[in-house]
C-alpha cells in the first residue's frame, strides 16, 4: 500500500521554524494500531490523518506514543496541505474531531483556527512541578489537560531546563510556563513528556489555555504570542468567549510516499 505524506512547519513563515507535523491523507481509516505505528515511525510531535466526509473532513492526531484530543499545529498543517497541495477551493474548512467541529479560515498566508476555549482554575503548585522545574511560580492554574505556570519575566521562561523524568509523572498532559513578552503580549514554553514530547516547539492547543489566562490579566482579547522554544513559533490569538481564534502561517518541507 502506498500513501501520500507531507511534512509541514506550522506557526512559522520559514523552513526549520515552528512545529513540524506530518499529514497523511486517507481514503478510509486504517486500523488504529497502524496509525499509531506510522506516527511513531515519523517521530514528530504529531502526525495528522484525515478522510473526506459529507460535511468536511474527519481529522485525527497522533504523537509517537498516543492519540490526542486536540492539536493546533497539525490542524494548521492539514489545512495548508488541503489548500496548497490537494486543490481545496474556498476560504473555510471544517474538521470533525474528538474535540468537536473545528473551523479553519484562510486569509492570504495566514490560517485561523476556531478552537474551544479552555477553562482554567487557580490551584496549588504540585511539589513535583517545583522539583522538576527548580522554581516556584507566581501563580499556578489548571486547565482541561495542562498546568499553566505564570512567572514574572521572559528570562525565567528562557532559562528553563526541566527534569523531564519527573515531569512525565504528572497526572496531566503536561505543563505550560508563561510570562509577559519583550516584543509580544506573552511568551511560553510547553513540556509534554508523558505524551512522548519533552518540549513542543509551537503548540496551538496550549493557546486555548493561555488565552483564558492572558486576556483577563491584560484586559484585552486580541493578543500576540511567541513560543520561545529552540525552533520558535509566532501566533496571533483572539478570545471569543467559549471559542478562541488562533492564527499562524505554514511552510511545506516535504512531500513524499509511504510504503506499508
Amino acid at each position: 500500500m502506498h500513501l501520500r505524506i507531507f511534512q509541514v512547519d506550522a506557526f512559522t513563515d520559514h523552513l526549520f521554524g515552528g512545529n513540524p507535523a506530518a499529514v497523511v491523507p486517507l481514503e478510509a481509516w486504517l486500523p488504529d494500531e497502524m496509525l499509531q505505528q506510522i506516527a511513531a515511525e515519523n517521530n514528530l510531535a504529531e502526525t495528522a490523518f484525515f478522510i473526506k466526509n459529507k460535511e468536511g473532513y474527519h481529522l485525527r492526531w497522533f504523537t509517537p506514543a498516543v492519540e490526542v484530543d486536540l492539536c493546533g499545529h497539525a490542524t494548521v498543517a492539514t489545512a495548508h496541505v488541503l489548500w496548497q497541495h490537494l486543490g481545496f477551493e474556498g476560504n473555510e474548512l471544517s474538521f470533525y474531531s474528538r474535540s468537536g467541529i473545528l473551523g479553519v479560515k484562510k486569509d492570504g498566508d495566514w490560517y485561523t483556527l476556531d478552537f474551544p476555549t479552555d477553562h482554567i482554575e487557580q490551584v496549588e503548585t504540585p511539589d513535583i512541578l517545583e522539583k522538576a522545574l527548580d522554581f516556584q511560580p507566581s501563580e499556578t492554574w489548571k486547565g482541561r489537560e495542562d498546568y499553566l505556570l505564570f512567572v514574572e519575566n521572559q528570562a525565567v521562561v528562557e532559562r528553563l531546563d526541566p527534569d523531564f523524568r519527573l515531569l512525565a509523572q504528572l497526572k496531566s498532559r503536561g505543563v505550560i510556563v508563561t510570562a509577559r513578552g519583550a516584543d509580544v503580549d506573552f511568551v511560553s514554553r510547553c513540556f509534554f513528556p508523558a505524551f512522548g514530547i519533552d518540549e513542543d516547539p509551537a503548540t496551538g492547543s496550549a493557546h486555548t489555555t493561555l488565552m483564558s489566562f492572558w486576556a483577563k490579566k491584560l484586559g484585552k482579547n486580541d493578543l500576540t504570542a511567541r513560543q520561545i522554544s529552540r525552533r520558535g513559533g509566532y501566533l496571533k490569538c483572539t478570545l471569543q468567549g467559549d471559542r478562541t481564534a488562533i492564527s499562524g502561517q505554514a511552510v511545506t518541507y516535504l512531500e513524499g510516499k509511504l510504503t506499508i
